[in-house]
């Protein structure tokens, strides 16, 4: 693959800051993910949402977020990453305080939408900015080893802040944080973070545009909903039409003059495995994050704001795992030798969780730990490795690429992971429980005190799921972790590539 040659430098203290304000927004983004889950209760009473408008209101912020990175990525590698980030910024800031004061919920809904584009801004350009700043392979890794610890302990903190503030202030004050960050970075993003475009973008490709929405749209919400709703005919073909529209969109971008994601950066292999592995790291992730906040709050009993505080221990040790699996690779431990190792590690998480029993707080939080441990270690390593392959002009591109390959595979993990629990809960409740105690333990514990025994025997029938979809999510990770070998096979294993 032929990189552009950029002049290698080191970066200073401006860099350095430069990425502290960058974390500020990513920080934010990622933890209006799960901003939500504690407020709903005052929003339904406020905005009095009907079902499906409740549903839209958690549900469309990751969608247009996922339908729009390839998008934005691009559109940043066009008209310059730190432009793009300003825009975003703005629309970020506007969307919040849309939200925070709506008296609708049709105003929510567009609101939540609006902060999902200025999200779809957000994340490829911080990303792309980090590949523009940090041109030495070693402070990359250590800052992408940053971006991927801040990236994973914002949605974790993103409840728990929702419960604290919801508790003292009135819901909107959730979208309200937001503003002062994003007041921050466009007060210093012009002054600190360098503009960077391809410098011969080539006109813009319009009609990928919606066949790049086509594409993922329906297969993110087809994998979404089944862990819930089951596996049902309307989903299978939601995902069915978006794979006909991604094979659509790899033909559209093979052909076309100047394509949205250029094919060049397949050119190279190890872009492609780069995505691969990446993707199956989110897999494990979001798999596991299914069943381990029903198990706090349904199986354990804790409230709401508890299982959030708790949920919050298994993320410190995070912190160490990104920057220690970067900088292992840096002083020359194999590439290839960090990325079997954290696949190994989170089968080993995967593994505790398959022993957890109806009362295994520390059990369970403890395989949460060495879990997540063993996913950001690769995770880290590929995003290093991808952006490292990808030339500076299509930075953007490549960011962007790796987020929508986060989106599929947590997505693909809920649907798996979260399909084989359910059906294993299913199989375990008894015969003689009632009709909705089938469906989900939420709904067995809803009319638990009119049957008895029924509470108990739903939380153990939880536990064999999640027992189940443990055991699947370990042989999965476990077979991923030969993947060094493709590493080391290509020659990518020994350091992060230089542009």
């Amino acid at each position: 693959m032929t990189h552009s040659t950029t002049h290698v430098n080191r970066a200073g203290r401006r860099e350095w800051t430069a990425l502290a304000v960058l974390m500020l927004p990513l920080l934010l983004v990622s933890m209006d993910v799960s901003v939500l889950y504690f407020a709903v209760p005052a929003i339904s009473a406020d905005l009095e949402p009907s079902g499906t408008q409740q549903l839209w209101i958690f549900d469309i912020y990751a969608f247009v977020l996922a339908g729009l990175l390839m998008t934005m990525g691009s559109v940043g590698d066009r008209i310059g990453r730190r432009r793009l980030l300003m825009f975003g910024a703005v629309a970020f800031g506007v969307a919040s305080l849309l939200a925070a004061y709506a008296h609708s919920a049709e105003t929510l809904i567009a609101a939540r939408a609006l902060l999902g584009v200025g999200g779809a801004t957000l994340m490829p350009s911080t990303m792309a900015l980090v590949r523009t700043m940090f041109t030495d392979p070693g402070q990359r890794a250590t800052a992408i080893g940053l971006w991927s610890t801040v990236m994973t302990a914002g949605v974790a903190l993103g409840s728990v802040m929702s419960g604290v503030l919801v508790e003292y202030f009135w819901w909107g004050s959730v979208f309200l944080v937001n503003l002062p960050a994003m007041g921050l970075l466009l007060v210093l993003g012009p002054v600190l973070l360098p503009e960077s475009r391809d410098p011969s973008p080539g006109a813009f490709d319009w009609v990928s545009v919606p066949l790049s929405m086509a594409a993922v749209l329906p297969v993110v919400y087809g994998l979404k909903e089944i862990p819930s709703e089951g596996v049902r005919g309307e989903y299978l073909l939601a995902v069915g039409v978006g794979v006909v529209f991604a094979v659509l969109f790899v033909r559209r971008q093979r052909r076309a003059r100047h394509p949205m994601i250029s094919p060049a950066l397949f050119r190279g292999r190890g872009f492609g495995v780069a995505l691969g592995l990446n993707l199956v790291a989110a897999f494990g992730m979001m798999g596991s994050a299914f069943f381990t906040t029903q198990y706090l709050q349904s199986v354990l009993g804790k409230s709401a704001l508890e299982a959030s505080l708790w949920a919050l221990l298994p993320a410190v040790p995070i912190g160490v795992a990104a920057p220690l699996a970067t900088g292992a690779v840096q002083k020359g431990v194999d590439r290839a030798y960090v990325v079997t190792a954290g696949f190994l590690v989170a089968a080993c998480g995967y593994a505790m969780l398959a022993l957890a029993g109806t009362d295994s707080l520390w059990l369970v939080l403890t395989a949460c730990a060495v879990l997540s441990c063993g996913i950001v270690a690769v995770m880290s390593s590929m995003t290093d490795l991808a952006l490292g392959l990808a030339p500076v002009e299509r930075a953007g591109s490549a960011a962007a690429l790796l987020e929508t390959g986060t989106e599929f595979g947590g997505a693909m993990g809920m649907a798996v992971l979260g399909s084989i629990g359910t059906a294993l809960y299913r199989h375990e409740i008894p015969a003689s429980a009632p009709a909705t105690a089938h469906e989900t333990l939420g709904s067995a514990l809803a009319v638990a005190d009119r049957f008895p025994g029924l509470a108990t025997a739903a939380r153990e029938a939880f536990t064999s799921g999640m027992q189940g979809a443990a055991i699947a999510g370990g042989v999965v990770l476990a077979g991923a972790s030969v993947s060094g070998l493709l590493l080391r096979r290509g020659g990518w294993s020994r350091s992060s590539p230089r542009p």
